[in-house]
């Protein structure tokens, strides 16, 4: 079984064979400097153009109009006093030198502007004036995201972010061809896992076959080209180019944002539109939408006009907002390829991330109280990088599943901890998720109401192989898992008001992002015992973790994560008493009749 955090899969090191996309790009992981797309300086510095264009024409309206329907032309606009003056020839020089410099600054910006790849980093250098360097080691990626706006779908050109954990610390190839990008993300992902290395002895017998196919491929188009029967010169030849490009541009916006070979049919997962539309309008922000209609119309009633003028316009930009998310998040979905977990989503503008194994530190499914009735749930994970684009309908990066009904769940967290979200696990998965609680889990004690009168009997947590599942939260519930493996720090604090009570709280570290990992209100000598088994527990399951190079394999064929220690022989801590306060008809040793932990100092323990 695979490591919980999505460790390396099982089977032989190798994947399935390379498309002509990723064999064309592997010229570009040479580990020598290449430059961008042509197109770059156009596409990066095209928005002044159009600055530039749009202040002229507001600036000429009054000409531009009498030129089209006969208006009267009153003068004083900057053409007349040119033709006034006589300086026609001086204003088309100075626009001249104006377009070459910037043709010639957009140039030079390009001819230095470069990437490379290595076996070990992604580099890109930059700058005409002050030069900046930016390296990104392949074994610190946490995700590559390909992202086509729809300016530079229009030239064939993508960006290529690529993650890494720190902060500002990712790389942007921007612009490359849009195959090209995907074939260097894909590349650049096998560079990552280790299957490059294992691929050291078939590489001379692939170029061989590369460079054989590739020559085939010259041969017959230039074959086609020349031995036509309607084709006796170089004109018709260009037109059909034309017309081949043309045709490629639209089948690009055509395709699917995700292609039917790229992922197992049976692990993608996708939104349909009417439940992300419901889940929009089921949101926080249409409760504030109602609260502030609501006052709008006692204002009106009231005869609080002046409440229009403010209220309205801001009424306006809410419908606005509904649609931009909702046209943002069409055909998001969600699927699982060799390299990793892919989240794609866009309709003009399209993005679609990958995350390796391994890079997922936290994930949370929560369910908000609207949604309930529904049965939708929302997943957020914790990465140590971040791409700087951001997520479907501006949301960030780590929402990876915006609305899902419980079998989307299961199948989303089967993609993020393939070694823990399977069928063994999923009455567990089930519990922490909509379970009222006194079950599996190990829980508060009755005493903890007092501080936590709603949600007590639903706080608990269960270690499980090489994970912790912690649940809690009555009108909004949530369950967190964390792979142990990925665990930074764990924290053991105790106040004033949990001393009295006997209670604690423990706080499970990892890198920075919306999930949580912490539990309050658990019995003060159940969280010491916590504290003891995840810190062992999470020491053994680090020194196992080989997710970094999940393509290696070890010498017997297998991958290895599967030769790693296994850390189950670690004390369990869901085999401890129960901690329940009421009076039980089992055999099992109450700990409440433990000594009180608020005769001691409070408890703060951090590892």
């Amino acid at each position: 079984m695979s490591a919980p955090d999505g460790g390396a899969p099982t089977g032989p090191p190798l994947g399935p064979p390379l498309t002509r996309a990723e064999r064309a790009a592997e010229r570009y992981t040479d580990g020598e400097w290449h430059r961008l797309h042509p197109a770059t300086p156009l596409l990066r510095g095209g928005i002044v153009f159009i600055a530039l264009f749009g202040f002229v024409l507001s600036n000429l309206r009054e000409r531009l109009i009498g030129f089209f329907v006969g208006a009267p032309d009153y003068g004083g606009d900057p053409l007349d006093a040119i033709y006034n003056h006589g300086w026609e020839g001086w204003a088309l020089l100075g626009v001249a030198v104006v377009l070459l410099l910037c043709f010639g600054a957009f140039y030079l910006s390009w001819r230095m502007h470069s990437f490379r790849i290595t076996g070990d980093a992604v580099e890109v250098r930059s700058g005409i004036l002050f030069r900046t360097q930016r390296k990104a080691r392949l074994d610190r990626i946490q995700g590559i995201n390909v992202v086509r706006p729809v300016l530079a779908r229009i030239f064939g050109a993508a960006k290529l972010d690529v993650s890494v954990a720190g902060h500002d610390a990712n790389v942007q190839l921007a612009y490359l061809g849009s195959s090209l990008a995907d074939g260097l993300r894909a590349d650049v992902l096998r560079l990552a896992s280790g299957v490059r290395a294992a691929e050291a002895a078939e590489a001379a017998e692939a170029a061989a076959a590369a460079a054989g196919a590739a020559a085939a491929d010259g041969a017959r188009a230039t074959a086609e080209a020349v031995g036509g029967e309607n084709v006796p010169g170089a004109g018709p030849s260009r037109v059909a180019a034309v017309g081949d490009l043309v045709g490629r541009r639209v089948n690009e916006f055509l395709a699917p944002e995700l292609d039917p070979n790229a992922a197992p049919p049976e692990s993608v997962v996708k939104i349909p539109p009417l439940r992300l539309l419901g889940s929009l309008l089921l949101s926080g922000f249409t409760v504030f939408v109602l609260v502030v209609v609501a006052f709008l119309i006692w204002g009106a009633s009231s005869g609080e006009l002046w409440l229009l003028i403010v209220v309205l316009p801001g009424l306006i930009g809410s419908a606005s907002f509904y649609i931009n998310r909702f046209t943002k998040s069409l055909r998001y979905s969600i699927a699982g390829t060799p390299d990793g977990v892919r989240v794609g989503f866009g309709l003009l503008s399209t993005s679609n991330e990958t995350l390796p194994p391994g890079r997922i530190h936290a994930v949370e499914v929560l369910q908000p109280l609207l949604w309930r009735p529904f049965g939708w749930w929302q997943i957020r994970i914790d990465t140590a990088g971040h791409s700087r684009e951001k997520g479907a309908a501006g949301q960030p990066n780590t929402t990876m599943l915006p609305v899902g009904d419980a079998a989307d769940v299961f199948r989303v967290l089967a993609l993020a901890l393939p070694g823990f979200a399977t069928d063994e696990h999923r009455e567990l998965i089930e519990s922490g998720m909509s379970s009222a609680g006194r079950d599996v889990y190990v829980g508060s004690p009755r005493r903890a109401a007092w501080i936590r009168p709603l949600s007590w009997q639903r706080t608990g947590f269960r270690v499980v192989d090489d994970a912790i599942l912690l649940r809690r939260g009555f009108v909004w519930r949530s369950l967190a898992i964390v792979p142990l493996a990925r665990l930074q720090s764990l924290e053991l604090q105790q106040g004033p008001l949990d001393a009295a009570l006997a209670l604690a709280e423990a706080r499970f570290h990892t890198v920075s992002g919306p999930v949580r990992p912490r539990l309050a209100a658990i019995d003060a000598p159940t969280g010491v015992r916590l504290f003891e088994e995840v810190s062992a527990r999470a020491v053994a399951a680090a020194a196992a973790d080989r997710s970094h190079r999940w393509g290696q394999a070890v010498p017997d064929g297998g991958s290895r994560a599967d030769a790693a220690p296994r850390v189950d022989a670690a004390p369990r801590v869901d085999a401890a008493p129960r901690v329940d306060a009421a009076p039980r008809g089992d055999a099992v040793p109450r700990v409440d009749a433990a000594p009180r932990v608020d005769v001691a100092p409070p408890i703060k323990k951090e590892h």
